[in-house]
């Protein structure tokens, strides 16, 4: 039996809730299979996050991780594509620390690609009238540094793991600010893992960007 291991994030920058971790228990919530799902709420705290990330690898040996986390301002899901090996922290994570300029983990590679489906991924998602798109840019924040090191764990074709990037829920954003129905958020994480699970060649259109 394959293993899914989908993670969100606790609240964080004084935000009363998550998406993304509200959305992975949502997920959670109504997993029926085939495949087993382990699911997980990390901190949003640089070290305590890769930490917890490693432990739930090396306990559960997932086929498939998808990390997920806020990106407020979106407007949509954002699959991303790059995690680069840096922390750059504009304000202090949860456990108050504030990394400047230093590496996610040292003596490794410059960058890593998401080695999910990542355009696949999109069009399904799309396809079921979600808003998706590629994003070439995961920050240097906590998120960044889970894709990092869910991608700096093992072998290159150990797994398939990626981040995905999600909008405020409706009814919980600040003003002025773009959201989707937690539901949607749920449903469009779904689509993620079932087409996580069945490509095996991602489909190639253009989805790059001019800045």
């Amino acid at each position: 039996m394959r293993t899914v291991l989908l993670t969100g994030f606790e609240p964080f920058a004084g935000d009363a809730t998550n998406p993304s971790g509200d959305a992975v228990r949502l997920v959670a919530d109504g997993w029926a299979g085939p495949e087993r799902l382990v699911t997980s709420v990390l901190p949003v705290a640089f070290n305590a996050a890769r930490l917890r990330l490693r432990e739930l690898i090396v306990e559960h040996s997932p086929d498939v991780i998808i990390a997920t986390g806020l990106a407020g301002g979106r407007a949509g899901m954002s699959v991303e594509r790059i995690a680069i090996n840096l922390i750059d922290a504009r304000i202090p994570d949860n456990a108050g620390d504030q990394p400047v300029d230093v590496p996610a983990v040292p003596r490794s590679p410059a960058a890593h690609f998401s080695t999910l489906p990542v355009k696949s991924i999109i069009a399904d998602i799309a396809a079921a009238g979600i808003p998706a798109s590629v994003s070439h840019s995961a920050g240097t924040f906590v998120c960044n540094h889970v894709m990092y090191t869910a991608l700096d764990s093992g072998e290159p074709g150990d797994r398939a793991a990626g981040f995905i990037h999600v909008p405020y829920a409706t009814g919980s954003a600040p003003e002025g600010k773009p959201s989707l129905p937690l539901a949607d958020i749920a449903r469009a994480l779904r689509i993620a893992i079932r087409t996580s699970l069945d490509t095996e060649i991602d489909v190639s259109y253009a989805a790059g960007s001019i800045w």
